[in-house]
């Protein structure tokens, strides 16, 4: 099967690549939107609720983007020719009232949708939209029964029972939609972790995810946490891959945090590829530096995100980034910034020699 993670999509851009060899600031190709901040959920690893971890500090869960500027954001994107939406928390994106006629208005522009979600609310109005047009909808669980369910993120009780109905009729409707599954391992659940993705691939996912709770921001007492259960993680983990065929991927994420968060460059040129929007109409460098204020490049509030995007406003914040200074702490965009980096440091008279 072709893999849908890869690190290296960014390489089909050759416009935008362009763009960053030049110091341009083009289009975002990809754009995250935070709706909400509200949730349904209160999840014990969640970063944006967890006080032992710092992203998302700022964030205030009473915010909400306005149903008109939802509207004008999705208007802007189409016109500037980002290619891209995926709604995100935050909170959980699926309560925010607006998103099926948002999804729908984006994917009627040419615009590619996708969505995070915990699947409560992956019924109704917006699972139809969403079985329209999504190209991928990825539900996160980090139990196998209600009690467990319940327990881990003060969920109502059956909740888990009503995910897993959700995405069964999610995928019964025929939608084209990829449907994958974040599984969230931890020291209560990793025993389980063969049972949920063969149950996962029995209601019709498409793919499993498998990564670890983010439990701390040193790297060390994380990794630490995980080493505990590591020798059954891996064993449940081979076992969950026997699950693999032509029609279900077992995607195994868990991984050692690196401890060192070191960044030996001075600019973050895949921000020109992907930003983010927050529920506080303010715009972001990335999922990891949302609703902090170090990663704010500024506010949409009373100007439109195409306006915004393009300024001069916006071309200074991007170049006052230093990621050796502002990103010492775990960075999803580290190895394509890498790998920009070195694209953007090449001796055009040498490159032929490949």
């Amino acid at each position: 099967m072709m893999e849908v993670y890869s690190q290296l999509k960014f390489l089909r851009f050759r416009d935008r690549l362009d763009a960053v060899a030049e110091g341009r600031v083009p289009a975002p190709v990809h754009v995250r939107i935070k709706p909400i901040n509200r949730c349904n959920h209160d999840c014990w690893y969640c970063a944006y609720r967890n006080s032992n971890l710092h992203l998302g500090e700022d964030m205030d869960e009473k915010d909400t983007i306005p149903t008109p500027k939802l509207f004008e954001i999705a208007d802007d994107i189409v016109a500037m020719g980002v290619k891209a939406v995926t709604f995100s928390g935050g909170g959980e994106p699926l309560l925010h009232k607006a998103l099926p006629e948002t999804i729908d208005r984006l994917a009627q522009g040419g615009v590619s949708v996708a969505t995070l979600t915990n699947g409560v609310n992956l019924k109704g109005r917006v699972a139809e939209a969403l079985a329209r047009h999504a190209t991928w909808v990825r539900v996160s669980i980090d139990a196998w029964d209600n009690e467990s369910y319940t327990a881990s993120r003060s969920a109502r009780p059956g909740d888990f029972d009503r995910v897993m109905d959700n995405m069964r009729a999610f995928k019964a409707s025929g939608t084209k939609c990829v449907l994958g599954v974040s599984l969230i391992i931890d020291q209560v659940n990793h025993t389980h972790v063969a049972e949920l993705a063969a149950r996962f691939k029995e209601l019709g996912a498409d793919h499993v995810k498998l990564a670890g709770a983010v439990t701390a921001n040193d790297a060390a007492e994380h990794n630490a946490y995980h080493e505990r259960f590591a020798a059954e993680t891996a064993r449940q983990i081979a076992q969950a891959q026997h699950l693999a065929d032509d029609r279900f991927q077992v995607l195994n994420h868990v991984h050692r945090m690196a401890e060192s968060f070191d960044k030996p460059y001075h600019s973050c040129p895949f921000v020109r590829f992907l930003t983010v929007i927050g529920a506080d109409q303010t715009v972001y460098l990335c999922q990891d530096k949302a609703y902090t204020q170090s990663g704010k490049l500024g506010s949409i509030k009373d100007r439109s995100f195409k306006d915004f995007w393009f300024s001069d406003d916006n071309k200074r914040a991007l170049e006052a980034v230093d990621p050796s200074v502002h990103c010492r702490h775990h960075c999803v965009a580290h190895g394509k910034n890498l790998a920009l980096v070195d694209y953007m440091s090449q001796d055009l008279g040498h490159t032929v020699f490949v």
